[in-house]
């Protein structure tokens, strides 16, 4: 089972700011996650996890790049059983 980190000011403002409806969608995605193991992370069409290959994350890690809704998109990185999102992006494409 994967354990979120949901504790990033750049994923914070963002969700704060998106309509009641599309709240709803991100924590329903997360809760999916939260369900999860890794392979499955890695395996879901859905989620589409990607590599970053562009960007590093805390401690030279790598980023990854994961689908919370047809319109937001969020970046993360694996930290043993920890999936720690670092911001969502509302608009897809500013996630890259």
């Amino acid at each position: 089972m994967i354990h979120l980190d949901l504790n990033s000011p750049i994923f914070q403002h963002p969700l704060f700011t998106l309509s009641p409806q599309e709240q709803l969608a991100v924590l329903k995605t997360l809760h999916k996650i939260s369900r999860l193991s890794w392979e499955q992370v890695y395996r879901d069409k859905g989620l589409h996890w990607e590599l970053i290959h562009s960007r590093k994350g805390p401690g030279n890690t790598k980023l990854y790049s994961l689908r919370i809704t047809q319109k937001c998109r969020a970046i993360a990185y694996r930290e043993q059983e920890w999936m720690r999102v670092l911001s969502l992006h509302p608009d897809h494409d500013s996630a890259y």
